[in-house]
């Protein structure tokens, strides 16, 4: 029969490192992403003298900036970084899924392992306590 030992207390230490390390994935893509839109946005668009918004005089009335990823005229740092994002976005959610079937299945799987265990302690001390019994009773049977 194959044995195991697992520490449970030992893997929810080790969870709680990779939990960490995942947060802080998290952390640096979303960094990324920001500076992706921030970098698109600087860059400017291909069509001359689109960088200077025209002066008005008198009362202008504010509007809503276009979201970088929604612009209708962009130049073609911004289509890259767009494309690159857009194509990129399947492997990014990927990885974030990837971590979390990781440490859910092995939180699972630990306390699986817990659950066996109490159960085999259970099933031991029940055939142990027959067994005794029995025992007990032969013995009394003997002697009389």
């Amino acid at each position: 029969m194959a044995s195991w030992d697992i520490q449970p207390q030992g893997v929810q230490g080790q969870l709680k490192v990779v939990g960490a390390h995942a947060e802080d994935l998290g952390n640096a893509l979303s960094t990324l992403l920001a500076d992706m839109k921030e970098a698109a946005e600087a860059a400017g668009t291909a069509v001359p003298g689109s960088q200077a918004a025209p002066r008005s005089y008198g009362p202008v009335v504010p509007q809503k900036a276009p979201s970088w990823s929604a612009r209708t005229s962009t130049g073609p740092v911004a289509a890259a970084l767009g494309e690159y994002a857009a194509q990129r976005k399947p492997d990014l959610k990927a990885m974030a899924h990837r971590c979390q079937a990781a440490v859910l299945g092995a939180a699972a799987a630990t306390n699986e392992y817990v659950q066996g265990d109490l159960e085999a302690a259970k099933n031991a001390q029940s055939a142990a306590r027959a067994v005794r019994l029995d025992a007990l009773k032969e013995f009394r049977g003997k002697k009389k």
